[in-house]
């Protein structure tokens, strides 16, 4: 009798079991009490129920997100542990209510976090203003939700500065996006990865599951990394958020985590928009931290006397909120039109290019 292939659904549960295990590295959990922000639907909403069955520590569901319904959380219900993205921290950490010193956070002792680039300023704040060590994760729906990952017994640098190693049982390379050929130690390129808990494909489409996942099983993630000689990873920015100013390769990342370092800004992005003589130029909306003022000709003048000219942003623009996916992920694409419309680039936008 011919066997029937296991279903979508049983084989991504599998491959989540898989991944706990690899990455569980023999601690004990259970005392965990787990504060989970994530909508279920998210990856890595539904990767932590999957562990607190595996490892029986406690789960404590948010219906949303909330930077005071997860602080009081944290407070009342003596959480441990939380995954929380940086929009969500730079929110936690920039509360009134966090910075009158209202809540009790001294249970309060590993930040999970992932998903985006994760400026190290901001692990450094939450070490210093919550007390919680943190663990940067990389990985993708399409990766069941791993790929790498720093552990207990890395020093904090590397914990912040890093997303660690890759998971066991795993493969990966780094190479140039334009020629698929690996780059050496240190230098940016795609990172790719196969193994165990790479998706089989997506659902009904043939043409994209090919455009991401090569002849020879590796998946493209369309992130850009560095490795270096021990194996942790940085990722640096992703390959079409790269911005091409007059001929120079410019990484959004890089900037953004400058920015942060200025004592007054929460939040910074940098948005590749078109120009009609670099053919990209870079606009940067900043959020900054609450009751702070500063001006656009001060920030400028922080960035000439920080870092190099071609790497300061042509518009800056202050702004109190960004467009948010329902896991806390910032929509850059839609910032991108926003800020197109709001500077008059519409025309600029539609001019065609080989």
């Amino acid at each position: 009798m011919k066997e029937e292939p296991p279903s979508i659904y049983g084989g991504e549960c599998q491959n989540i079991v898989n991944q706990m295990e690899s990455s569980r590295l023999n601690k004990d959990y259970s005392y965990w009490r787990y504060v989970n922000p994530m909508p279920l639907f998210h990856i890595a909403g539904s990767n932590f129920v999957i562990a607190a069955v595996l490892n029986g520590f406690t789960l404590i569901q948010l219906i949303a997100f909330d930077p005071v319904k997860e602080l009081e959380l944290l407070d009342r219900e003596k959480g441990t542990c939380s995954f929380l993205v940086p929009t969500m921290l730079i929110a936690m950490l920039n509360h009134p209510r966090f910075l009158a010193g209202e809540f009790d956070l001294s249970s309060f002792e590993q930040v999970y976090t992932g998903g985006t680039p994760i400026p190290v300023v901001l692990m450094e704040q939450v070490k210093e203003q919550m007390g919680a060590d943190c663990r940067i994760y990389f990985g993708l729906t399409e990766t069941t939700g791993g790929g790498t990952l720093t552990r207990d017994e890395d020093s904090f640098e590397l914990k912040s500065a890093t997303v660690g190693r890759l998971y066991p049982h795993m493969e990966a390379k780094i190479v140039n996006p334009a020629t698929g050929e690996p780059v050496g130690l240190g230098e940016r390129g795609e990172f790719l990865t196969r193994g165990f808990n790479v998706m089989q494909g997506y659902y009904n489409m043939p043409e994209k599951t090919a455009e991401t996942i090569d002849a020879d099983g590796w998946l493209h993630t369309g992130d850009l990394a560095t490795m270096n000689a021990q194996g942790y990873v940085n990722i640096v920015g992703r390959v079409k958020d790269m911005i091409i100013r007059g001929g120079e390769n410019i990484y959004p990342t890089e900037i953004e985590q400058f920015l942060m370092r200025h004592p007054k800004i929460a939040d910074a992005q940098v948005i590749g928009i078109p120009d009609a003589f670099m053919g990209e130029e870079m606009a940067a909306p900043i959020r900054l931290k609450p009751d702070e003022e500063l001006t656009e000709e001060a920030l400028r003048e922080y960035c000439r006397a920080n870092i190099s000219h071609q790497k300061v942003p042509k518009y800056f623009k202050f702004v109190t909120s960004y467009p948010l996916t329902a896991s806390g992920k910032i929509k850059k694409f839609e910032l991108r039109q926003q800020l197109i419309k709001e500077l008059g680039l519409e025309e600029v936008a539609r001019v065609k290019t080989a």
